[in-house]
Protein backbone atom coordinates (compact mmCIF):
# COMPACT_ATOMS: atom_id res chain seq x y z
CA UNK A 1 0.00 0.00 0.00
CA UNK A 2 1.32 3.24 -0.76
CA UNK A 3 2.41 6.40 1.70
CA UNK A 4 0.15 8.21 2.94
CA UNK A 5 1.36 11.71 1.29
CA UNK A 6 -1.24 11.96 -1.26
CA UNK A 7 -2.15 15.53 -2.54
CA UNK A 8 -6.24 13.76 -1.88
CA UNK A 9 -4.71 13.16 1.63
CA UNK A 10 -3.18 16.56 2.12
CA UNK A 11 -6.33 18.67 1.15
CA UNK A 12 -8.31 16.50 2.97
CA UNK A 13 -6.52 17.61 6.29
CA UNK A 14 -6.42 21.38 5.15
CA UNK A 15 -9.87 21.52 5.17
CA UNK A 16 -10.51 22.78 8.60
CA UNK A 17 -7.95 25.87 7.61
CA UNK A 18 -9.55 26.46 4.10
CA UNK A 19 -12.84 26.67 6.18
CA UNK A 20 -11.52 29.11 8.49
CA UNK A 21 -9.75 31.27 6.10
CA UNK A 22 -13.50 31.54 3.83
CA UNK A 23 -14.87 32.13 7.14
CA UNK A 24 -12.80 34.82 8.13
CA UNK A 25 -11.37 36.30 4.56
CA UNK A 26 -14.45 36.27 2.48
CA UNK A 27 -16.71 37.31 5.14
CA UNK A 28 -17.63 41.19 4.00
CA UNK A 29 -17.86 39.55 0.26
CA UNK A 30 -20.66 37.22 2.03
CA UNK A 31 -22.29 39.89 4.11
CA UNK A 32 -22.55 41.94 0.84
CA UNK A 33 -23.61 39.18 -1.52
CA UNK A 34 -26.23 38.45 1.15
CA UNK A 35 -27.91 41.70 1.76
CA UNK A 36 -28.30 41.53 -2.31
CA UNK A 37 -29.79 38.48 -1.88
CA UNK A 38 -32.07 40.01 0.95
CA UNK A 39 -32.76 43.06 -0.96
CA UNK A 40 -33.89 41.65 -4.06
CA UNK A 41 -36.04 39.63 -1.95
CA UNK A 42 -36.44 36.78 -5.25
CA UNK A 43 -39.69 34.60 -5.83
CA UNK A 44 -37.38 31.44 -6.71
CA UNK A 45 -33.68 30.44 -7.01
CA UNK A 46 -32.15 28.77 -9.59
CA UNK A 47 -28.40 26.72 -9.50
CA UNK A 48 -26.11 26.22 -12.07
CA UNK A 49 -23.49 23.99 -11.53
CA UNK A 50 -21.58 20.35 -12.49
CA UNK A 51 -19.99 17.47 -11.03
CA UNK A 52 -18.64 18.26 -7.36
CA UNK A 53 -19.74 21.99 -7.34
CA UNK A 54 -23.33 20.62 -8.62
CA UNK A 55 -23.71 18.91 -5.58
CA UNK A 56 -22.34 21.56 -3.35
CA UNK A 57 -25.13 23.20 -5.08
CA UNK A 58 -27.74 20.07 -4.18
CA UNK A 59 -26.93 21.74 -0.58
CA UNK A 60 -27.43 25.09 -1.41
CA UNK A 61 -30.71 24.61 -2.80
CA UNK A 62 -31.93 22.55 0.84
CA UNK A 63 -30.20 25.34 2.49
CA UNK A 64 -32.21 28.37 0.78
CA UNK A 65 -35.61 26.26 1.10
CA UNK A 66 -34.95 25.67 4.84
CA UNK A 67 -33.74 28.90 5.64
CA UNK A 68 -35.83 31.32 2.91
CA UNK A 69 -38.91 29.31 2.26
CA UNK A 70 -37.85 30.16 -1.47
CA UNK A 71 -38.40 26.99 -4.02
CA UNK A 72 -35.12 26.09 -5.80
CA UNK A 73 -34.34 24.81 -9.40
CA UNK A 74 -31.33 23.27 -10.58
CA UNK A 75 -30.76 24.56 -14.60
CA UNK A 76 -29.00 22.50 -17.08
CA UNK A 77 -26.28 24.57 -18.39
CA UNK A 78 -26.94 23.38 -21.69
CA UNK A 79 -29.85 25.08 -22.02
CA UNK A 80 -27.47 28.46 -22.75
CA UNK A 81 -24.33 26.47 -24.12
CA UNK A 82 -26.23 24.27 -26.36
CA UNK A 83 -29.49 25.34 -26.90
CA UNK A 84 -28.95 28.97 -26.83
CA UNK A 85 -32.31 29.19 -24.95
CA UNK A 86 -32.95 32.34 -23.04
CA UNK A 87 -34.87 31.78 -19.64
CA UNK A 88 -37.60 34.33 -18.10
CA UNK A 89 -35.23 34.94 -14.79
CA UNK A 90 -36.51 37.99 -13.80
CA UNK A 91 -37.48 38.18 -9.79
CA UNK A 92 -35.53 35.50 -9.40
CA UNK A 93 -31.48 34.74 -7.98
CA UNK A 94 -29.14 32.36 -9.59
CA UNK A 95 -25.88 30.60 -7.83
CA UNK A 96 -23.36 29.45 -10.21
CA UNK A 97 -20.44 27.26 -8.37
CA UNK A 98 -17.51 26.21 -10.15
CA UNK A 99 -14.12 25.83 -8.27
CA UNK A 100 -12.34 27.10 -11.46
CA UNK A 101 -15.22 29.50 -12.68
CA UNK A 102 -13.96 29.06 -16.24
CA UNK A 103 -15.75 26.22 -17.92
CA UNK A 104 -17.90 27.79 -20.46
CA UNK A 105 -20.82 26.05 -20.41
CA UNK A 106 -21.50 27.10 -16.65
CA UNK A 107 -20.02 31.07 -17.73
CA UNK A 108 -22.77 30.98 -20.66
CA UNK A 109 -25.74 29.98 -18.35
CA UNK A 110 -25.04 32.73 -15.65
CA UNK A 111 -24.68 35.09 -18.20
CA UNK A 112 -27.93 34.02 -19.44
CA UNK A 113 -29.16 34.39 -16.13
CA UNK A 114 -27.98 37.99 -15.89
CA UNK A 115 -29.56 38.82 -18.85
CA UNK A 116 -32.75 36.92 -18.40
CA UNK A 117 -33.28 39.38 -15.10
CA UNK A 118 -31.94 37.29 -12.43
CA UNK A 119 -29.74 38.33 -9.56
CA UNK A 120 -26.17 36.21 -9.93
CA UNK A 121 -23.89 34.91 -7.45
CA UNK A 122 -20.55 33.35 -8.43
CA UNK A 123 -18.81 30.51 -5.57
CA UNK A 124 -15.48 29.91 -6.88
CA UNK A 125 -12.34 28.92 -5.66
CA UNK A 126 -10.62 31.36 -8.13
CA UNK A 127 -11.67 35.19 -7.56
CA UNK A 128 -10.81 36.71 -11.18
CA UNK A 129 -12.69 34.15 -13.11
CA UNK A 130 -15.08 34.60 -16.26
CA UNK A 131 -17.90 33.21 -13.99
CA UNK A 132 -16.73 35.81 -11.22
CA UNK A 133 -16.69 38.53 -13.66
CA UNK A 134 -20.09 37.41 -15.31
CA UNK A 135 -21.86 37.62 -11.98
CA UNK A 136 -23.32 40.63 -9.51
CA UNK A 137 -21.36 39.14 -6.73
CA UNK A 138 -18.83 36.65 -6.29
CA UNK A 139 -17.60 34.67 -3.39
CA UNK A 140 -13.82 33.55 -3.47
CA UNK A 141 -13.97 30.16 -1.57
CA UNK A 142 -10.69 30.84 -0.72
CA UNK A 143 -9.66 27.20 -0.40
CA UNK A 144 -5.91 27.67 -1.98
CA UNK A 145 -4.71 25.25 -4.10
CA UNK A 146 -6.24 21.99 -5.11
CA UNK A 147 -3.93 19.40 -6.83
CA UNK A 148 -6.04 16.33 -6.29
CA UNK A 149 -8.48 15.56 -9.30
CA UNK A 150 -11.10 14.51 -6.45
CA UNK A 151 -12.14 17.44 -5.29
CA UNK A 152 -12.73 17.66 -1.45
CA UNK A 153 -11.70 20.84 0.19
CA UNK A 154 -13.69 22.80 -2.71
CA UNK A 155 -16.82 20.70 -2.34
CA UNK A 156 -16.38 21.77 1.33
CA UNK A 157 -15.84 25.23 1.06
CA UNK A 158 -18.14 26.01 -1.61
CA UNK A 159 -21.35 24.05 0.80
CA UNK A 160 -19.94 26.67 3.63
CA UNK A 161 -20.03 29.49 1.51
CA UNK A 162 -23.37 28.83 0.47
CA UNK A 163 -24.28 28.36 3.92
CA UNK A 164 -23.26 31.72 4.71
CA UNK A 165 -24.72 33.07 2.08
CA UNK A 166 -28.55 32.52 3.20
CA UNK A 167 -27.29 32.76 6.92
CA UNK A 168 -26.64 36.45 5.99
CA UNK A 169 -29.28 37.16 3.82
CA UNK A 170 -31.98 35.78 6.31
CA UNK A 171 -30.12 36.81 9.55
CA UNK A 172 -29.77 33.86 10.61
CA UNK A 173 -27.71 34.05 14.00
CA UNK A 174 -27.55 30.85 15.20
CA UNK A 175 -26.73 29.86 11.91
CA UNK A 176 -23.77 32.20 11.42
CA UNK A 177 -22.88 31.01 14.89
CA UNK A 178 -22.71 27.34 14.00
CA UNK A 179 -20.25 27.89 10.83
CA UNK A 180 -17.95 29.26 13.20
CA UNK A 181 -17.14 26.13 15.23
CA UNK A 182 -17.19 23.91 11.81
CA UNK A 183 -12.89 24.46 11.81
CA UNK A 184 -13.19 22.94 15.07
CA UNK A 185 -15.76 19.96 13.77
CA UNK A 186 -13.94 19.37 11.15
CA UNK A 187 -10.62 18.74 12.87
CA UNK A 188 -12.64 15.98 14.35
CA UNK A 189 -14.15 14.49 11.63
CA UNK A 190 -10.71 13.80 10.02
CA UNK A 191 -10.04 11.69 13.13
CA UNK A 192 -13.13 9.46 12.75
CA UNK A 193 -11.92 6.25 11.23
CA UNK A 194 -14.45 4.31 9.14
CA UNK A 195 -12.43 1.86 8.20
CA UNK A 196 -15.16 -0.51 9.60
CA UNK A 197 -16.82 -0.22 5.86
CA UNK A 198 -13.87 -2.07 4.56
CA UNK A 199 -14.34 -5.51 5.21
CA UNK A 200 -17.98 -4.90 3.68
CA UNK A 201 -16.31 -3.40 0.48
CA UNK A 202 -14.02 -6.19 -0.87
CA UNK A 203 -15.86 -8.10 -2.72
CA UNK A 204 -18.90 -6.29 -4.02
CA UNK A 205 -18.74 -3.97 -7.06
CA UNK A 206 -21.33 -1.68 -6.28
CA UNK A 207 -22.65 -0.06 -3.30
CA UNK A 208 -26.00 2.47 -1.84
CA UNK A 209 -25.16 5.44 -0.23
CA UNK A 210 -28.59 6.90 1.28
CA UNK A 211 -28.99 10.54 2.94
CA UNK A 212 -32.17 12.63 3.06
CA UNK A 213 -32.76 16.54 2.62
CA UNK A 214 -28.82 18.05 3.15
CA UNK A 215 -27.39 14.64 3.78
CA UNK A 216 -28.96 13.32 0.18
CA UNK A 217 -26.29 16.50 -1.35
CA UNK A 218 -23.72 14.52 0.72
CA UNK A 219 -24.62 11.21 0.06
CA UNK A 220 -24.64 12.70 -3.69
CA UNK A 221 -20.85 13.65 -3.58
CA UNK A 222 -20.04 10.20 -1.72
CA UNK A 223 -21.31 8.55 -4.28
CA UNK A 224 -19.03 10.22 -6.79
CA UNK A 225 -15.68 9.73 -4.89
CA UNK A 226 -16.15 6.07 -4.99
CA UNK A 227 -16.49 6.12 -8.68
CA UNK A 228 -13.41 8.57 -9.05
CA UNK A 229 -10.94 7.39 -6.41
CA UNK A 230 -11.84 3.50 -6.17
CA UNK A 231 -13.22 2.60 -9.63
CA UNK A 232 -16.45 1.28 -7.77
CA UNK A 233 -19.53 1.87 -8.76
CA UNK A 234 -21.61 3.40 -5.72
CA UNK A 235 -25.46 4.97 -6.66
CA UNK A 236 -26.77 7.83 -4.24
CA UNK A 237 -30.94 7.62 -3.24
CA UNK A 238 -32.80 9.35 -1.20
CA UNK A 239 -33.74 7.20 2.11
CA UNK A 240 -37.56 7.16 1.03
CA UNK A 241 -36.67 6.75 -2.55
CA UNK A 242 -34.22 3.63 -2.25
CA UNK A 243 -37.31 1.52 -0.67
CA UNK A 244 -39.27 1.55 -4.20
CA UNK A 245 -37.52 0.17 -7.28
CA UNK A 246 -33.73 0.34 -5.99
CA UNK A 247 -34.57 -2.54 -3.33
CA UNK A 248 -34.77 -4.98 -6.08
CA UNK A 249 -30.95 -5.11 -6.16
CA UNK A 250 -30.40 -5.69 -2.54
CA UNK A 251 -29.23 -9.19 -1.38
CA UNK A 252 -27.28 -10.99 1.43
CA UNK A 253 -23.77 -8.55 2.18
CA UNK A 254 -25.02 -5.61 -0.17
CA UNK A 255 -23.50 -3.10 0.82
CA UNK A 256 -25.27 0.22 2.42
CA UNK A 257 -23.92 3.92 3.75
CA UNK A 258 -26.26 5.60 5.50
CA UNK A 259 -25.47 9.21 6.10
CA UNK A 260 -28.15 10.69 8.56
CA UNK A 261 -27.61 14.44 10.04
CA UNK A 262 -28.67 15.04 13.30
CA UNK A 263 -32.16 16.79 11.53
CA UNK A 264 -35.82 15.99 11.11
CA UNK A 265 -34.48 13.37 8.48
CA UNK A 266 -32.66 11.30 11.06
CA UNK A 267 -35.24 8.83 11.88
CA UNK A 268 -36.75 8.05 8.69
CA UNK A 269 -33.18 7.44 7.44
CA UNK A 270 -32.20 4.93 10.61
CA UNK A 271 -35.40 2.95 9.76
CA UNK A 272 -34.50 2.92 5.86
CA UNK A 273 -30.84 1.28 6.43
CA UNK A 274 -32.66 -1.19 9.26
CA UNK A 275 -35.07 -2.10 6.72
CA UNK A 276 -32.40 -2.82 4.62
CA UNK A 277 -30.10 -4.75 7.12
CA UNK A 278 -33.41 -6.77 7.76
CA UNK A 279 -33.13 -8.17 3.95
CA UNK A 280 -29.57 -9.06 4.54
CA UNK A 281 -27.68 -5.63 3.63
CA UNK A 282 -24.70 -5.12 5.33
CA UNK A 283 -25.55 -1.50 6.27
CA UNK A 284 -23.58 1.52 8.29
CA UNK A 285 -25.48 4.47 9.78
CA UNK A 286 -23.76 7.54 11.46
CA UNK A 287 -26.53 7.65 13.67
CA UNK A 288 -27.23 6.17 17.13
CA UNK A 289 -31.02 5.97 16.32
CA UNK A 290 -31.03 2.70 13.99
CA UNK A 291 -31.29 -0.50 15.83
CA UNK A 292 -29.59 -3.11 13.46
CA UNK A 293 -26.89 -1.17 11.25
CA UNK A 294 -24.12 -0.84 12.43
CA UNK A 295 -22.71 2.68 13.91
CA UNK A 296 -20.12 4.83 12.34
CA UNK A 297 -18.63 7.51 14.49
CA UNK A 298 -19.64 11.13 13.80
CA UNK A 299 -19.28 14.01 14.90
CA UNK A 300 -22.24 16.33 15.92
CA UNK A 301 -22.51 20.13 15.58
CA UNK A 302 -25.30 21.17 17.20
CA UNK A 303 -27.38 22.77 14.24
CA UNK A 304 -29.06 20.75 11.68
CA UNK A 305 -28.05 22.61 8.65
CA UNK A 306 -23.93 22.23 9.70
CA UNK A 307 -24.58 18.89 10.81
CA UNK A 308 -24.41 16.76 7.47
CA UNK A 309 -20.63 18.25 6.32
CA UNK A 310 -18.32 16.78 8.85
CA UNK A 311 -20.11 13.39 7.50
CA UNK A 312 -18.44 14.56 4.26
CA UNK A 313 -15.21 15.02 5.40
CA UNK A 314 -14.82 11.80 7.54
CA UNK A 315 -15.74 9.86 4.22
CA UNK A 316 -13.67 11.71 2.26
CA UNK A 317 -11.01 10.61 4.79
CA UNK A 318 -12.00 6.61 4.55
CA UNK A 319 -12.64 7.08 0.83
CA UNK A 320 -8.63 8.27 0.31
CA UNK A 321 -7.59 5.44 2.60
CA UNK A 322 -9.41 2.33 0.88
CA UNK A 323 -8.47 2.92 -2.49
CA UNK A 324 -5.09 3.08 -1.53
CA UNK A 325 -6.33 -0.14 0.19
CA UNK A 326 -7.22 -1.65 -3.05
CA UNK A 327 -3.82 -0.53 -5.09
CA UNK A 328 -5.32 2.65 -6.59
CA UNK A 329 -3.63 6.07 -6.63
CA UNK A 330 -6.86 8.89 -5.64
CA UNK A 331 -4.88 11.52 -7.27
CA UNK A 332 -4.96 10.13 -10.55
CA UNK A 333 -8.30 8.19 -11.69
CA UNK A 334 -8.44 6.30 -14.64
CA UNK A 335 -9.49 9.17 -17.59
CA UNK A 336 -10.16 11.85 -15.31
CA UNK A 337 -8.22 15.68 -15.15
CA UNK A 338 -8.84 18.32 -12.57
CA UNK A 339 -10.26 20.68 -15.16
CA UNK A 340 -13.24 20.03 -16.85
CA UNK A 341 -14.47 22.49 -19.19
CA UNK A 342 -17.43 21.67 -21.31
CA UNK A 343 -19.61 23.89 -23.45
Amino acid sequence: MMANTTHMRREINEIPEATARLLGGSASALAEAGRGLRERDPHFVVTVARGSSDHAATFMKYAVELTAGLAVASVGPSIASIYGAKLRLRGSACLAVSQSGKSPDIVAMAETARAGGALTVAITNTADSPLARASDYAIDILAGPERSVAATKTFVNSAVAGLALMAHATDDQPLLGALAGLPGHFEKAIACDWMALAGALENPQSLFILGRGPSFAIASEAALKFKETCAMHAEAYSAAEVMHGPLALVGPGFPVLALAARDASEPSVAEAADGLTAKGAAAFITSDKAKAARLLPHVATGHPLTDPLPLIVSFYGFVEAFARHRGLDPDTPRNLRKVTETV
